[in-house]
């Protein structure tokens, strides 16, 4: 018998359109000869599956299950493929909890913790295994003093939404002339806005998750932008930037990397596919931790799948290696 899978995309966040696409990756990666999979569109105004005819079916939101032709659904285990809310901060991981519903991602606590990037990064310099940018965490509702944070903060910082992904809102600021108005950017797409100090560097990204109860390790790539940093249009851009894997770095910076990242997917109690970027600044031999995406981009030049690749090894067996973790009781 096969299982049923419901592969959720879309979202309510301004990554709607590269939750798609990873969507339809994951889609054409997933064994038809062991998984009958119904792709769900998350959006505000309803959850839909299009049938082979055409016909759109509204998923029921008491169990999370459809009915096509008069035959109720009910799905073995949940893809999350949606970037942003409600599918990478702990919203759906919620819901599935209470319906038993096994799914592909991080918990609940874990995915709200790694989707506010200013809580993160307090959590993680705690854990005192990998060194954090000093920055400044401000709020919409509360006053906020441009000047009075330069005071704490070092020229260049970068300005980005706490809670959101692809880089957007996101502004390096070199003077303090051009603080306010980065804020204000940051604050059309979020009520939190992080202040962090630049760590001059090599971008380092790595991609892990367990399978068969074994963390795995995939290579590292290099991220190296011809933009002032990696921004939406860098990330989704052909051309724009040059991303490397496995990473031209040295064994001990590969070692560093991949023993940091695992030490901190097991101690943010990381599942499925988790994507942690580091900044490796030369001129110290310090790493430095971006963030922790427990969602990262799976269309077919993303990060992730790119390192899948390297591994030597096939989209469908990694995907389907995740399914099959989840579902494990």
């Amino acid at each position: 018998m096969k299982k049923n899978i419901a592969l959720v995309a879309g979202g309510y966040s301004g990554e709607y359109v590269i939750s798609v696409q990873s969507a339809e990756t994951i889609q054409k990666n997933l064994d038809s000869s062991k998984y009958e999979v119904y792709k769900i569109i998350v959006t505000r105004e309803g959850w839909r599956h299009t049938a082979a005819d055409g016909t759109v079916c509204e998923i029921d939101k008491n169990d999370f299950s459809l009915t096509i032709g008069g035959n109720k659904i009910k799905f073995d285990a949940v893809f999350i493929g949606i970037h942003g809310t409600p599918g990478e901060d702990g919203r759906l991981q919620g819901y599935f909890e209470m319906l038993d519903i096994p799914y592909t991602s991080c918990g609940m606590v874990t995915s709200a913790l790694t989707f506010n990037k200013s809580y993160c990064n307090k959590v993680v310099a705690a854990l005192d295994v990998v060194n954090v940018s000093k920055s400044v965490h401000i709020f919409r509702d509360q006053p906020h003093d441009p000047a009075a944070i330069l005071q704490e903060l070092r020229l260049p910082v970068f300005v980005k939404p706490a809670e959101g992904g692809s880089s957007i809102g996101m502004s390096k600021v070199k003077t303090a002339e051009e603080l306010p108005a980065a804020i204000e950017k940051a604050f059309k797409e979020d009520s939190q806005v992080l202040i962090e100090e630049f760590i001059k560097g090599r971008e380092l990204t790595i991609g892990l998750y367990r399978a068969n109860g074994v963390l795995n390790v995939l290579p590292i790539t290099e991220v190296v932008s011809s933009k002032e940093f990696f921004d939406y249009e860098a990330k989704y851009t052909p051309g724009v930037s040059n991303e490397i894997t496995p990473a031209p770095v040295p064994d001990d910076i590969t070692a560093l990397v991949q023993q940091t990242a695992s030490t901190l997917y097991n101690k943010l109690n990381c599942k499925g596919i988790t994507r942690i970027d580091f900044i490796y600044e030369e001129a110290t031999g310090k790493l430095y931790f971006l963030e922790a995406n427990t969602m990262p981009g799976q269309s077919e030049n993303s990060l992730v799948p790119q390192q899948v690749r390297a591994a030597g090894k096939t989209l469908q067996a990694f995907y389907g290696e995740v399914l099959e973790e989840c579902m494990k009781k």
